[in-house]
């Protein structure tokens, strides 16, 4: 028979772990939908180790190294402006075209890359997925901080390239509108960003195309044209509900000085928003399952 005396060790045992633990954790799941920031702020110095590690490793046992990320963007203006040009003379309104095509290709670099990296970065990051716990979302928003720094340095060469066409800027405009346009497209890029890469961890085809994917939108984006070249209205606001048009529409109005068309700016914003909103939920919803899937 058991009395009541034989369980005094253990009780004593849980009162002496009360006493030296005497918080109390409960792991549950949340109760609401969160984008988790606060969680994301704790492990924030993770964003700088897969940043640095990504960048590394892309520019690994390169030559040339980070002139890659000058070059890239260099030889496409160079076909661009035979193409599009001199071929078959595409309206750049009075800019001369290797500055307006390089302005297009500052933002759009940022998207196809950061989207390419985004969305096969919870496949190429699975081993570290199944090991240890860490927001997950650091690991596609890391992927898109890559193609910010190499946003920036080409950045340098495009202020060479107005200094030899003698293209005037506003300083005050530049401050103003510049930051808006990486925004706008760091907001675009991690929405759809992440709700590919959690896609991607299901259903691998996306993996084929996604590269189909970037292609299509250079071409239904105003990175070689400009919107002004469709007279009809309806067709400039379905071209903006592309988060990329309003981007890249900032940016030659911060560097070129052209007309802002708000009304489409706005309809961009939204579109990102949105697309914010659905990758976020829809990656948060799923990332449960990664190790398992990855």
């Amino acid at each position: 028979m058991v009395t009541e005396n034989q369980f005094e060790p253990i009780n004593q045992e849980v009162e002496d772990l009360k006493d030296l633990y005497p918080v109390e954790y409960r792991i549950e799941p949340p109760a609401r939908f969160s984008l988790g920031l606060e969680e994301l702020w704790h492990y924030r110095e993770l964003f700088y180790f897969f940043t640095w590690r990504d960048i590394k490793v892309k520019y690994k046992q390169a030559a040339l190294g980070f002139l890659w990320a000058i070059l890239q963007p260099l030889a496409l203006v160079v076909v661009f402006t035979l193409v599009f040009g001199k071929g078959l003379n595409v309206e750049t309104d009075g800019i001369p075209y290797p500055v307006f095509a390089y302005s297009g290709l500052l933002f759009w670099n940022i998207f196809a890359s950061g989207l390419q990296s985004s969305a096969n970065s919870m496949v190429t990051n699975a081993n570290i997925i199944r090991k240890i716990y860490f927001p997950r979302l650091i690991i596609p928003m890391s992927a898109i901080l890559v193609s910010v720094f190499d946003f920036v340095m080409a950045l340098v060469v495009y202020s060479g390239l107005l200094l030899y066409y003698h293209q005037s800027v506003n300083l005050a405009r530049i401050i103003l509108l510049l930051p808006f346009s990486l925004i706008l497209t760091v907001i675009a890029t991690f929405g759809l960003g992440t709700l590919l890469a959690a896609l991607n961890v299901k259903y691998r085809d996306f993996q084929y195309t996604i590269p189909f994917l970037i292609q299509f939108l250079m071409f239904i984006n105003p990175v070689v044209y400009s919107t002004s070249i469709f007279r009809s209205e309806t067709a400039q606001y379905v071209i903006a509900l592309n988060p990329m048009a309003g981007a890249i529409n900032l940016s030659r109005a911060a560097f070129l000085s052209s007309s802002i068309r708000w009304d489409l700016v706005s309809i961009s914003v939204g579109s990102a928003i949105l697309l914010f909103m659905v990758g976020i939920y829809v990656f948060r919803k799923t990332e449960a399952y990664f190790a398992d899937l990855a």
